[in-house]
């Protein structure tokens, strides 16, 4: 491919003027990640061939990988002004998708669906821009629509399930992500939310079971890991927590996790590791998501107990933990802006 494009380049040298070949240099230089050399040989041939519908979509590519949404919108809306063609309305679609202009994008969906009814890409990208409006009911029937042409599709079923989740319809989010899972055993985010599911109904061994899925296909979600700890401490499974969290911080430190280790401790007893992660949740506030307030006075108490040579008496129980409102954070757990 490389001497391809260096052979065209050569060609251009010679006869500047060989529209074909400086088409053809477009394409495969797009194809090969060559973005801003493509964007100028398609200006350049805009020059000679300002009604090319072509070119403009070519272009229209290109922005969209050069990630300038609003360039490749007004190349794409161009392309179909001179020649509308499904594949000039599905790209702008997704374009529309990326500028979160829900109402325009369904609207360029609508007119692939026109000429191709059969599209479930279309019917997925309808989805997920009636799931950004609110209009659930709606998400519903497109991704339905999806999964009915293509029983594949791995991003449509998780959806599915996510919605049926929130609505409160269990069976019906568990068979998505089941399904999820028969055709993407590698997904994370299903485990997680199967998991998530199967907490809330009180099954702690199956909901410990899809978190240690979660985190061997995702070693970095840390909501599995705060999850997974709650869970543990139920079941007084405390050394193999200890073990998973004291492993990941070995990896990469996180305050969350580091606050997760000091529930731990707190839960059987031990003052001073228990002392030692909440210090460390707070010097890795960046990874913090409980409010720093809460754990400084944790660790103020703990302080004084140690000062007194006192013991604090194993929990007997775990206290939910559940993310702040963002009422509830004061100023104080915002990093500064000079910090950042």
């Amino acid at each position: 491919m490389g001497n391809d494009i260096e052979t065209l380049q050569n060609l251009l040298k010679n006869d500047p003027s060989n529209f074909q070949a400086r088409r053809e240099l477009s394409i495969l230089l797009v194809n090969n990640g060559f973005n801003e050399e493509a964007e100028c040989n398609l200006k350049y041939l805009l020059k000679y061939f300002s009604d090319d519908a072509e070119i403009y979509y070519n272009l229209g590519i290109v922005y969209e990988k050069m990630k300038k949404f609003p360039e490749a919108k007004e190349s794409y809306e161009k392309a179909i002004e001179i020649s509308p063609q499904e594949d000039f309305y599905y790209n702008l679609g997704d374009v529309l998708v990326d500028l979160k202009d829900w109402d325009a994008a369904i609207e360029a969906f609508r007119k692939v669906i026109e000429t191709d009814p059969d599209d479930g890409n279309c019917y997925f990208n309808l989805g997920v821009c009636y799931f950004n409006k609110d209009e659930k009911n709606l998400a519903l029937d497109n991704f339905q629509k999806a999964v009915s042409i293509n029983p594949q599709d791995v991003f449509a079923y998780f959806y599915l399930g996510y919605i049926y989740q929130n609505d409160g319809l269990t069976n019906f989010a568990i068979e998505s992500y089941q399904r999820v899972l028969e055709i993407s055993p590698d997904y994370s985010w299903a485990y997680f939310n199967l998991g998530s599911i199967a907490y809330k109904s009180g099954n702690l061994e199956e909901a410990k079971e899809y978190l240690l899925k979660t985190i061997e296909f995702n070693s970095a979600d840390i909501e599995a890991y705060k999850l997974l700890t709650k869970i543990c401490i139920k079941l007084g499974e405390t050394d193999e927590i200890l073990e998973i969290l004291s492993t990941q911080l070995e990896k990469e430190e996180n305050g969350d996790l580091f606050y997760s280790l000091a529930r731990v401790y707190k839960y059987i007893g031990n003052l001073e590791d228990y002392y030692d992660n909440l210090e460390k949740a707070l010097e890795n506030k960046y990874t913090l998501s409980f409010p720093r307030k809460i754990i400084r006075q944790e660790l103020e108490y703990v302080e004084q107990k140690i000062n007194r040579r006192e013991e604090i008496e194993p929990e007997t129980h775990i206290e939910e933990y559940s993310e702040p409102d963002e009422d509830e954070i004061d100023e104080d757990n915002e990093p500064e802006e000079e910090d950042i």
